[in-house]
């Protein structure tokens, strides 16, 4: 078989994988560089058009996943599946993905069209198909005006645009996103979570595995968030409810801010779905039906569902010692003790603030606490 026969092959089998589904699937996936394990069995799935981001500290695993899904890692036990098919032992080219990685790596000597058109040319698509893929992927990416350029010729943001327009253009069933943002400024990083979302409104049925190290990038992309921690799946689930009802401290911590408070349940309360616990001499009421009596658990509320003023609906009530005030325009930050534990509060509308060692009572409502787990993995 010629070069080209096998490249027209290929092109011919990744059609075949856009028509198949997209889900994607790790059953019981582990990998081991040179006889160190990076990712412990992991078991998880992607549904089809949904948006899955992974984060987790550096050496979690993330990246090594992603990787084992383009076909980059092979993994030392377990299967991978795209579309209920095993891909494990598949080639990265016949697996019908893309991959967009941090430092865009596009061809400095191309311009923005053939750099776009470059993956379709080593497929060896017909002429007039490149043609309308990189038209339709430029356009989709907000590029169209800048096809005859170069890369230097381009902000980092453009830069990124033409990197995901390439991926675009074969049409892939699963595009893999290894923290594509990192290596931009704020503002332009801000405004391309938002081309990304724009996006994926566009093309629902491309399935997105999205890996980063920034939480807010995760939460407002995601339709469901995957924490790994040591090679481990830490927690996963979708993004609002992991970040208001996170099932461990890892995942509490690392998903934003949050008060973890030692408590000890009492019993279940009388509202579904909540129990009676125990803060020192204090008894609040917070989610997490499934937690039995006696049991050491973590109260997880978040700073900003603590307030000064008592309404009906925050029925709970601490009272903390206020060490330290911090203004901050709209916001002012309040870091009180409450026995040795640390209290962070965010408050607005503070038109008299305490002053440092003032004994202050702070509510929220059961609905914005729960019950976590001092750690524990999916």
């Amino acid at each position: 078989m010629t070069v080209s026969a096998a490249l027209r092959g290929a092109e011919v089998s990744a059609a075949a994988n856009a028509a198949a589904g997209s889900e994607v699937a790790f059953d019981k996936v582990s990998v081991a560089y040179r006889g160190s394990v990076v990712l412990k069995p992991l078991t998880m799935s992607v549904a089809a058009g949904e948006i899955l981001a992974m984060i987790g500290p550096s050496g979690s695993g993330k990246t090594t996943a992603l990787r084992a899904v383009a076909g980059f890692v092979r993994p030392a036990a377990g299967r991978i599946l795209i579309g209920g098919t095993d891909v494990t032992n598949l080639p990265p080219y016949e697996r019908g993905l893309a991959m967009v990685v941090q430092n865009y790596a596009l061809f400095p000597h191309m311009r923005v069209s053939e750099n776009v058109a470059f993956g379709l040319n080593a497929r060896g698509a017909a002429r007039d198909l490149i043609a309308q893929r990189v038209e339709d992927s430029l356009r989709i990416v907000g590029m169209s005006k800048f096809a005859s350029r170069f890369p230097r010729e381009l902000s980092g943001g453009q830069q990124q645009r033409v990197a995901i327009a390439r991926a675009l253009a074969v049409r892939p069933r699963v595009l893999l996103l290894d923290e594509p943002l990192s290596a931009l400024d704020a503002q332009i990083r801000r405004s391309m979570v938002e081309e990304i979302a724009r996006l994926h409104a566009d093309l629902p049925d491309l399935t997105i595995l999205y890996v980063t190290h920034d939480q807010s990038e995760a939460l407002t992309l995601a339709d469901r968030i995957a924490i790994l921690k040591d090679g481990e799946l830490s927690a996963i689930g979708a993004a609002g409810e992991l970040y208001r009802r996170p099932p461990n401290r890892f995942a509490a911590e690392f998903l934003g801010r949050a008060n973890l408070l030692p408590v000890v349940v009492e019993r279940v309360a009388q509202q579904s779905g909540f129990v009676e616990a125990r803060l020192g001499e204090t008894r609040v009421v917070a989610s997490g039906a499934d937690h039995p009596a006696g049991a050491e658990r973590l109260l997880c509320v978040r700073p900003q569902n603590l307030t000064l003023t008592c309404e009906a609906e925050r029925s709970n009530r601490i009272e903390a010692v206020l060490r330290e005030i911090h203004w901050q325009g709209e916001l002012t930050h309040l870091v009180a003790e409450i026995g040795e534990s640390i209290l962070r509060v965010v408050a607005t509308r503070l038109p008299n603030p305490p002053a440092r060692g003032d004994k202050l009572e702070f509510f929220f409502s059961p609905s914005d606490a729960n019950l976590i787990v001092e750690d524990g993995s999916v």
